[in-house]
């Protein structure tokens, strides 16, 4: 009888999980003020936040701001979202269901995002080819990518099989959520 040969099994791929993650985070592996995003078990380094950027994110929060004052929806600026157990992305502006303790017991989830927007200037390929999947996969009704160079807004709505069955570039007119009908925006008010 001959030996039995083990043939070498190729690399295979270690996921980290939000328990590792933040394991990580708690003995100084992620330290602050560096900016990380877990995606699909993935640790990404993300960019330091550029002021069009960062003026565009204070811009959605002021057109959100009646829809928080009435109590329709809560707003989470550059704050984690659990999608699932490999994905934790912290989103540049997410309309959250309303709760009671402003999600204080747990960060919120994909069912909880009613709209989630990604403001790309630098890191607009990661968030289409990276991140957008992601979201689809785990349920978040809507995504928005603005793209800050091009001037126009990416809706991602309608997720069917972990894909977003309607995809349009709006450069011009009115935008609202499909989930939050109480708030319109003028697309090149975002830009202003």
């Amino acid at each position: 009888m001959g030996a039995v040969v083990e043939r070498p099994q190729a690399p295979s791929r270690h996921r980290l999980d939000v328990g590792a993650y933040y394991r990580m985070a708690e003995v100084g592996i992620l330290s602050q003020p560096q900016r990380v995003e877990l995606i699909d078990g993935d640790i990404f380094d993300m960019n330091p936040i550029g002021s069009p950027h960062a003026a565009l994110t204070r811009r959605l929060e002021q057109r959100f701001a009646r829809a928080v004052a009435d109590g329709i929806v809560l707003v989470s600026v550059q704050n984690p979202l659990r999608l699932d157990s490999h994905n934790e992305p912290q989103p540049d502006f997410v309309v959250l269901a309303p709760r009671p303790d402003a999600y204080a017991a747990s960060h919120p989830g994909a069912t909880d995002a009613l709209l989630v927007v990604e403001v790309s200037d630098s890191s607009l390929e990661h968030d289409r080819k990276t991140k957008l999947p992601a979201y689809a996969r785990c349920g978040v009704p809507e995504v928005w990518i603005v793209d800050l160079s091009a001037r126009a807004v990416e809706v991602c709505r309608d997720t069917i099989e972990g894909r977003y069955a309607s995809s349009s570039r709006i450069t011009r007119g009115a935008l609202t959520a499909g989930r939050v009908p109480a708030v319109t925006i003028e697309v090149s008010t975002l830009f202003a």
